[in-house]
């Protein structure tokens, strides 16, 4: 069985984020595989506070620098390039999978938290994934530190 080239960390910057961002990097040293890193920030709309409209985009901005500086961070202990850290804004699932296919990505690597129940029936981001990869998709189970 041939390993992986092109491996898509798709990750929520949770504490959990490093079990995914291990396992990857395990995956990666095993069969040469290139690997980037992604998050995807879903769109702050404009709220409203009664009848007065709250522009979010200040809000917006600070949430992807933030998230630019914490994926660097992690990218940087794996000597990730800039070119292959990618903070996106979009529905999650949709961002991974377009993501995968523009960069030719054999493997998705997620986080999964297990849920079960309601939150279950209403579908997850690693649940969307799965269902609309092109490629495979390996689901990291992530326990949280008290586990």
């Amino acid at each position: 069985m041939a390993g992986y080239n092109n491996i898509l960390v798709g990750l929520d910057l949770s504490e959990e984020s490093s079990q995914v961002l291990d396992r990857a990097a395990e995956l990666a040293a095993c069969s040469g595989a290139k690997m980037s890193l992604a998050h995807i920030i879903e769109p702050l709309t404009f709220a409203y506070g009664g009848d007065v409209p709250m522009d979010l985009s200040e809000v917006q901005e600070q949430l992807q620098n933030q998230a630019k500086e914490q994926l660097r961070k992690a990218a940087a202990n794996l000597n990730i390039p800039a070119d292959r850290q990618h903070v996106l804004l979009g529905q999650p699932a949709t961002e991974i999978h377009r993501l995968a296919e523009e960069s030719g990505c054999d493997l998705i690597v997620i986080g999964s938290h297990g849920r079960h129940g309601l939150a279950l029936l209403l579908g997850s981001t690693a649940n969307g994934v799965l269902h609309g990869a092109g490629c495979d998709v390996l689901a990291v189970r992530v326990h949280a530190p008290q586990e």
